[in-house]
């Protein structure tokens, strides 16, 4: 039986992963381990729009039927930060500006609307915040989400119009308290 976790609201500390980025060879066990952590775990935290909800930014959805195979069995919690924060459905595109989610947390990066550069970091911080408390309070140790996203990606995001290698805001936030995030690429 999983235990109820009650959900703290302090934030645990972002570090930079860049410190300990494995080789390409480590990349693959890594992958792996992450692969493995989802066979494992009996309840997953799952981007919503890959379970087929319309919540991305452009009102459209990301289902993935391989996501749903590796799904089967267990109990599954859907998020959208983006959503939980409020931001609407469709909404203005998203990029992240001066790093990655990690970047942010640090205060040295901003996430900002695509065509007018309006600044939405604060509401991304609340959507992972609300994506963190419910990970703890259904004692979630494995978030499946979609990658390239300012919130969810957790090997490449977009930075100023360009895919670079990093990590969205919510990942960032849920790998510092200890979860495993693995990308829908990884299947």
């Amino acid at each position: 039986m999983t235990k109820a976790v009650e959900p703290s609201h302090a934030a645990p500390e972002v570090q930079n992963p860049a410190e300990n980025a494995p080789s390409d060879q480590g990349e693959a066990s890594a992958r792996d381990a992450r692969r493995e952590a989802l066979r494992a775990a009996p309840t997953v935290m799952v981007s919503a729009c890959l379970l087929g909800e319309a919540c991305r930014y452009d009102g459209r959805s990301q289902r993935s039927e391989r996501v749903l195979a590796a799904l089967e069995g267990k109990a599954v919690i859907p998020i959208c930060p983006e959503a939980a924060a409020g931001m609407g459905i469709p909404r203005p595109p998203v990029d992240l500006a001066g790093g990655t989610g990690v970047d942010v947390w640090a205060g040295r990066a901003r996430a900002l609307t695509r065509e007018t550069r309006e600044d939405r970091t604060a509401a991304f911080q609340d959507g992972a915040q609300q994506a963190l408390e419910a990970a703890r309070r259904f004692d979630v140790t494995v978030a499946l989400l979609k990658e390239k996203s300012p919130s969810c990606g957790s090997q490449r995001v977009y930075e100023t119009g360009v895919l670079r290698p990093g990590e969205g805001i919510t990942t960032a936030l849920l790998r510092a308290d200890g979860r495993t995030v693995v990308s829908d690429e990884d299947l």
